[in-house]
């Protein structure tokens, strides 16, 4: 079977997941891309741009797989489907984030003059025209449909209610598939660990508002006044406009930075996520998470809050000793942790919980899933 994965902002974890499926699926994948900037035209105007590019090529997929940061209505209106085989291709979206649940920057221009709705308005369609919506989490699935209908409501009349049951049953989970680094050259199961003298906290997010740097600070400095040993590791990509705790933070922990900044290769990137233990979270907004599997698969232990995505990364048996409810709980479960890091790894190995997301786990799902909708659409 031969897919095509259409892809306007071919970067970060889009690019990784495309790629990975390619790599690891059992069918002839080919990718058809822009460049990862300019989200906002990406999603006006990558449609034109991609269907020009598929005509031009006279690309003959038996699927076509694109994400949620295409126009997939406009593509599927302007791709030339006089081919007689092309009239057979099913077209499926993935979800990897959605603009109707995402929280908007303050500092975005388009909030104030209340341009924001068009970028969700052009997921929901897509969503419609699509055969098959997957999207990256259950919670992201639930939460998306759930807000569509007061999203639609906003529309004076046709706002098409009727539409979002049809998207739901059409809708499906297929978490992100992922590439983990190879166990160490020590080996070991996670549960035989060296003593750590000093415990390393770990950030390993993007610089931006969404993932709450504020607060992740915020409980360090905290720690600082209660004379808490630590180190920290601060990875992540920086943007123009990061958020200036960041700059303050630096000056202020200097004296317990190992790293700071974003890792030259993925490969060092995976070795500083190895020298840490406890990964605090504070992210307002995760529809998956992949830093957090990524830091989990390499032995970071995870304490985060109990929302978004995050519980359905770990067994219900250690959701109390690894999930906080409010920010004391959050910092004394955290003191407590830093306090007692021996004993914590010796009893937690989150490799294992997240070994599910594998590529090698999850290309024969999502290879199944793209079978049966070629299936069903014949």
């Amino acid at each position: 079977m031969n897919i095509l994965i259409v892809e306007p902002f071919h970067t970060g974890s889009h690019k990784a997941w495309a790629e990975g499926y390619q790599k690891h699926s059992r069918h002839q994948i080919e990718l058809l891309t822009l460049p990862g900037r300019h989200w906002k035209w990406r999603m006006a105007g990558g449609a034109v741009a991609l269907a020009q590019e598929f005509n031009k090529k006279k690309l003959q997929p038996d699927l076509i797989l694109a994400t949620d940061m295409l126009d997939f209505s406009t593509f599927l209106g302007l791709i030339d489907v006089s081919q007689p085989h092309l009239e057979l291709a099913s077209g499926a979206i993935y979800f990897h984030e959605n603009q109707i649940t995402y929280p908007w920057s303050p500092t975005d221009s388009d909030k104030p003059l209340k341009r924001d709705h068009h970028y969700g308005f052009i997921n929901y369609t897509s969503a419609l025209a699509a055969n098959a919506v997957f999207f990256n989490s259950e919670f992201h699935r639930r939460s998306f449909l759930e807000a569509l209908p007061k999203f639609l409501k906003m529309f004076p009349d046709y706002n098409g209610m009727e539409n979002v049951d049809l998207i739901a049953e059409k809708s499906e989970v297929l978490h992100l598939g992922m590439e983990f680094p190879p166990p160490p050259p020590e080996g070991g199961t996670g549960l035989e660990v060296a003593d750590v003298k000093v415990p390393t906290l770990v950030w390993n997010h993007r610089w931006e508002y969404d993932k709450n740097p504020e607060e992740f600070f915020e409980l360090i400095f905290r720690l600082e006044t209660k004379g808490v040993d630590y180190q920290l590791i601060v990875l992540g990509e920086s943007y123009k406009n990061s958020p200036p705790i960041f700059a303050k933070a630096k000056e202020k922990l200097a004296h317990r930075i190992l790293h700071w900044g974003f890792a030259e290769s993925k490969e060092a990137y995976f070795e500083w996520l190895r020298k840490g233990d406890i990964l605090p979270v504070t992210s307002r907004q995760d529809f998956f998470g992949g830093s957090v599997v990524e830091a989990m698969a390499c032995g970071c232990i995870p304490l985060l809050p109990k929302r978004l995505a995050y519980p359905e990364h770990l067994p219900a048996e250690w959701h109390e000793q690894l999930f906080y409810e409010s920010k004391n709980s959050l910092y004394e479960k955290l003191k407590s942790m830093l306090l007692n890091i021996n004993e914590i790894k010796e009893k937690v190995a989150p490799e294992k919980f997240v070994a599910m997301y594998d590529w090698s786990n999850l290309a024969p799902r999502y290879d199944a899933a793209m079978e049966h909708l070629i299936q069903k659409h014949k």
